[in-house]
Formats: C-alpha cells, sequence, structure tokens
C-alpha cells in the first residue's frame, strides 16, 4: 500500500491521524505533511466532532461527494480535506460552518481539486 492510500484509508474511514502518523513512521516514503501538522489536525478533527458532530459528519460526506465527482485527482481528496480541517480555529472567522462552506463550494469550483 502506498502512503497515499494509506493516508486516503484513514481520512474516509474517519480514523484517527495518531494511527496514521504511527503507521507512516514504518514506511520511508515522504507525505504531504509532517508528523506535528498531522497531529494538529488529528487535533482538530476530535474537537470537531465533540463540538459540532453534525459539521464532522457533513464535512466527511462532502469529501465522499469529492471522491464520487471524480475529477481524475484522487491525490488530492484528501490533502484538500486536510487543509480545510487545518484551517479551523485558527481565527475567528475560520469557524465550523465557514470552513465547511468553504469546502462546499469547492465541488462546484472548476479546478475542485486544486482550491
Amino acid at each position: 500500500m502506498t502512503l497515499i492510500q494509506l493516508f486516503s484509508e484513514y481520512i474516509r474511514n474517519q480514523k484517527s491521524l495518531v494511527g496514521y502518523v504511527e503507521e507512516r513512521k514504518k514506511l520511508t516514503t515522504r507525505g504531504e505533511f509532517n508528523n506535528e501538522t498531522l497531529l494538529l489536525a488529528a487535533e482538530k478533527l476530535e474537537r470537531l466532532k465533540e463540538e459540532e458532530p453534525a459539521i464532522y459528519n457533513e464535512m466527511h460526506e462532502l469529501l465522499e461527494e469529492y471522491y464520487n465527482k471524480d475529477e481524475g485527482h484522487f491525490v488530492e481528496y484528501p490533502i484538500n480535506f486536510t487543509r480545510q480541517i487545518l484551517k479551523l480555529y485558527e481565527s475567528e472567522r475560520a469557524t465550523p460552518e465557514r470552513v465547511l462552506e468553504c469546502y462546499r463550494q469547492g465541488l462546484d469550483h472548476p479546478c475542485n481539486d486544486a482550491f
């Protein structure tokens, strides 16, 4: 299994990114995010899941919509999802609702896999 396949499995199946960080230590391939960034994303996902479970679920539903729309860049879908998660709580404007809306708008963008 390649690193991106492993990463996609963790993101799509809503597994803890902490587990992914441990798994990838066994591999010698470089990933898109460093361990600290992935652990931060894991914390933000857990916070979102606890504080806003409906938005947490909707973010994952949107991820599946990206896969179903399939613009041919499946490698980018879990990476872009994680980038959106990393935006959460960075400022007063980075609310879960706003991040969700931004992620949703990406589906209609002509380059929806590269926002």
